[in-house]
């Protein structure tokens, strides 16, 4: 008597070109419908695969949303510090924080910037988790970086020393004067880079008041 064999399928391969595809795609369709509007079907037709292989690289709707807040959010990281996680202190200090300030607002006050807060922040009551997720990916990252480039200029003394974070999120605060709470309840206004440069300077002048090297 011969037994019955069951074969199992194989697993598909996970591809990383195939996850990116799957993330541009969830992108498009939580920037236009927001998450709770957002299905698996439409995200799995825009991005051209099917709702199986879409489950074999995230399990649900929430972990896909989790996965595209944190590729968005890793990009910006990464436009505003570089790749690497240290570098030493040295160039004009100034000059370095009007850069990390002014890419940092160019980019929060860009379509993709005020798209990804907005959805976070519309469906907080209902996903706080969501909510969490775009808060532990973004803005701690965010500020984490900076407190640790903050510290690097405190060791070379180049600043007064104090409280590295506190002072990143003073920093970030600064930068968002004017510009920022307007860019994201009005959709029709778009910060010209005058506008993003007179915010930045403005934060640079008052942040190294504050937190200066005495006699530098």
């Amino acid at each position: 008597m011969t037994a019955n064999i069951h074969v199992l399928p194989v697993p598909e391969a996970l591809s990383p070109e195939r996850r990116d595809r799957i993330l541009k795609g969830a992108a498009a369709v939580f920037m236009r419908d927001g998450y709770e509007g957002a299905s698996m079907s439409r995200i799995a037709a825009a991005a051209n695969v099917s709702k199986g292989t879409l489950y074999n690289y995230f399990p649900s709707k929430q972990d896909l949303f989790a996965g595209f807040v944190r590729q968005r959010c890793a990009r910006l990281v990464r436009e505003v510090f570089g790749e690497r996680e240290t570098e030493p202190a040295g160039g004009d200090l100034a000059h370095e924080l009007a850069r990390i300030g002014r890419t940092m607002l160019q980019l929060m006050v860009s379509d993709d910037g005020r798209a990804i807060y907005r959805v976070a922040v519309m469906e907080a009551s209902k996903f706080p988790d969501l909510a969490q997720a775009f808060v532990d990916a973004g803005p701690n990252v965010m500020v984490g970086r900076m407190a640790a480039w903050l510290a690097r200029q405190i060791e070379a003394g180049r600043l007064r020393p104090h409280d590295p974070l506190f002072a990143a999120e003073q920093f970030f605060a600064l930068t968002q004067a004017r510009v920022l709470m307007r860019a994201r309840i009005d959709a029709s206004y778009a910060a010209s880079a005058s506008d993003i440069d007179f915010v930045v300077s403005g934060a640079v002048r008052v942040f190294l008041a504050a937190y200066g090297a005495l006699g530098g």
